[in-house]
């Protein structure tokens, strides 16, 4: 018994030890707690970043009161698309390339100026025909008679059906 109780003198611990445990205990809570709140604010940051920089993208007058001098915005490369797209249509329509061809010495071609050449083994391509064969009207779409009757019915062909087999299948 003596034995017992040196060795519950010995493992029981000093107050300032455990008051030094719990200390401990709440500083590795606390810390814990901050380095949670600091991703939190990181990931916040870069959102809130991102979404200003798409917000300048997309509209820079909202940021900068002068929008010209900003020429990477959205709007502004969305407006040199479109006047680009402009000048190709005008420059790749029927009456530019017409001029343009009578300015290089080009002129229409008569049927009498035109060389047909025969190509042997050429077979011409075939129109893809994705019809039903043999079929020159659509067909009606086919449903079955145990679709077309309602419950009442069904419940009642049941039991007619089967009268002698006492209800049960």
């Amino acid at each position: 018994m003596n034995n017992v109780t040196q060795i519950v003198q010995k493992v029981h611990q000093a107050p300032w030890r455990v008051q030094r445990q719990w200390v401990v205990l709440f500083l590795l809570g606390l810390v814990i707690i901050a380095m949670v709140a600091g991703v939190y604010l990181n990931i916040t940051v870069r959102a809130t970043l991102a979404g200003r920089e798409v917000q300048m993208l997309l509209n820079p007058s909202l940021i900068n009161p002068y929008p010209d001098s900003q020429p990477n915005s959205i709007a502004t490369n969305q407006r040199i698309n479109s006047e680009l797209e402009m000048q190709l249509a005008d420059l790749t329509s029927v009456e530019s390339m017409r001029k343009r061809a009578e300015a290089m010495g080009y002129q229409d071609a008569s049927p009498d100026d035109m060389i047909f050449v025969a190509v042997p083994g050429y077979v011409e391509p075939s129109s893809v025909d994705l019809s039903n064969p043999g079929s020159s009207h659509t067909a009606a779409p086919i449903i079955l008679p145990e679709y077309t009757e309602s419950w009442f019915d069904y419940f009642l062909n049941q039991q007619t059906a089967s009268p002698s087999s006492g209800g049960q299948p």
